[in-house]
């Protein structure tokens, strides 16, 4: 089945549009006729996101929210829970949806899965809407014969990394006003103040001092070049971005993040904290602790926390420990990966999986809620500091000047 975009004109001469579900065009125009609608215009709808081919472009967003993935994903689960076939779950999932970027994806996926493909390999083709955490998943849960208890393992993990990101964002919202409104006055002293009084300074027949020189030329720069100043970052932060994800500079900026007083202890904690609260669901779900690692480790966003449960997964699959690897890589800590080994040694894992999520979750809430606080002294001393210096700078001139006379 696709989907049909249809213009037409009914029996009292209005103009209708709308979308139409059918096997082919013929079968689309057969419906909307059906409806006493005389068809001016019908096309398929197809989405940008996919089509697996070469070529050059450029997406800004997918047009899918996180919630919209996140209930699709729900409700898809739960059609897999009550053995509907995966064509006939996908039929009631673009039913069913509000979003009619979402439905044009999902017929496309109910067509390549209905021509033999996996579902995996299906959504692969849609990157922009399903990422390599939830093909990989999919994938993992299709071999494992698992796929109803991992889609609902993801809905969870898609519905908790949105809370954790609104709560991130509202703790460093203070922080990031106080910021702008700083630079921005910054900004200003620096190229409509600073040039007037550098006329008077120019007047001294001796050196200025370092900090002035050095605020003149802040000032210089910004008023001649202030567009290389906003070209610069914004081509800048895409670089960085597209470096902190390169397979050179993702296991650089992970460990560095990971020794970052405050920020590393609180994406430790979230990591352990996922690990732990999905390895106990997908194993007391009945998947096989080797697949359930191999879910587990696609979730962890630190690539040398992932080193170490790909390594506990090998220790595993050759008769040893979970907890072995995880304590000799040093990225877990010493109260987790003792917990883990007594709930091994005690048949007992998932219990001890269960107490130690619970536990770092309420760290990580701990964490959020004194990070507003610990981050607001820094800022009004860093910005405190930067107002010092350029007073400092206009001032000891000022001074010598007034000496002079």
């Amino acid at each position: 089945m696709a989907i049909y975009n249809y213009k037409g004109i009914d029996r009292k001469g209005t103009e209708k549009s709308g979308t139409v579900n059918a096997e082919g065009i013929a079968q689309a125009k057969q419906k909307v006729r059906a409806q006493g609608i005389m068809l001016t215009s019908i096309k398929e709808q197809k989405s940008k996101s996919g089509g697996g081919g070469g070529g050059f472009n450029i997406t800004f967003g997918s047009g899918v929210s996180v919630e919209d993935l996140s209930l699709m994903t729900r409700q898809l689960a739960t059609l897999f829970k009550a053995k509907i076939q995966v064509v006939e779950s996908f039929t009631a999932l673009i039913e069913q949806s509000d979003n009619p970027k979402l439905r044009v994806i999902l017929s496309e996926v109910r067509q390549k899965v209905n021509e033999g493909s996996s579902l995996a390999n299906a959504l692969k083709d849609y990157p922009t809407v399903f990422d390599n955490i939830y093909v990989n998943m999919v994938e993992a849960g299709e071999s494992s014969g698992t796929l109803d208890v991992v889609l609902l393992r993801l809905a969870e993990f898609t519905e908790s990394s949105v809370k954790l990101k609104n709560k991130i964002k509202g703790a460093m919202m203070y922080p990031i006003i106080m910021l702008l409104v700083g630079s921005v006055v910054l900004g200003v002293i620096l190229v409509l103040v600073i040039p007037k009084i550098t006329k008077i300074f120019t007047s001294l027949k001796k050196e200025l001092p370092l900090p002035t020189q050095i605020c003149i030329f802040l000032s210089d720069f910004l008023q001649n070049y202030w567009w290389l100043v906003i070209i610069g970052g914004f081509f800048g932060v895409i670089a960085f971005k597209k470096w902190i994800v390169s397979p050179k500079g993702k296991p650089v900026w992970d460990a560095f993040v990971l020794k970052v007083p405050v920020f590393g202890d609180l994406v430790m904690m979230i990591n352990v904290s996922r690990f732990c609260s999905t390895l106990s669901t997908l194993l007391n779900s009945g998947v096989p602790i080797l697949a359930s690692m191999k879910i587990v480790k696609n979730l962890i966003s630190n690539i040398h926390m992932q080193k170490a449960i790909e390594s506990s997964r090998v220790n595993v699959s050759e008769g040893s420990t979970l907890a072995g690897p995880l304590a000799e890589s040093g990225y877990f800590p010493k109260m987790v990966t003792h917990m883990i080994s007594l709930g091994e040694k005690s048949g007992e894992l998932e219990p001890m999986l269960n107490i130690i999520s619970d536990n770092y979750e309420d760290q990580v809430e701990a964490k959020l809620g004194g990070l507003t606080s610990i981050l607001e002294p820094i800022m009004m001393v860093g910005m405190g500091g930067a107002v010092a210096f350029i007073v400092m700078s206009v001032v000891v001139p000022m001074m010598e000047l007034n000496s002079i006379k």
